[in-house]
């Protein structure tokens, strides 16, 4: 599965209302351990279609930055039936963020 864009407009149907676990990854393209962790996202969204995977630029989406508190990126959460189960902060090892879905 690709890894959906997530904006303002489409987070409650691609998160909110997922039937799936869903990973959304909080990142901007000028971060440096963003860019680490985003190819190990991209690998678990390809490896594991069971989970729903998203990435939010924060650039572009303040807002839903700013209503998940997240100060630091890449910040990690993970959504199961529309509430945040789990989440992490800074830049992760495959496992690690596999773990997390768990």
């Amino acid at each position: 599965m690709s890894v959906s864009v997530i904006t303002n407009e489409n987070f409650e149907s691609e998160v909110l209302n997922s039937t799936k676990p869903v990973l959304l990854d909080f990142w901007a393209s000028w971060c440096g351990p963003c860019r680490m962790v985003s190819p190990i996202v991209d690998e678990i969204a390809q490896e594991h279609p069971e989970i729903k995977v998203g990435k939010v630029n924060v650039d572009e989406q303040p807002e839903l930055a700013a209503s998940f508190n997240v100060m630091s990126i890449p910040s990690l959460f993970v959504f199961k039936d529309g509430k945040v189960v789990n989440q992490a902060v800074g830049a992760r090892p495959k496992q690690e963020i596999l773990d997390m879905l768990k």
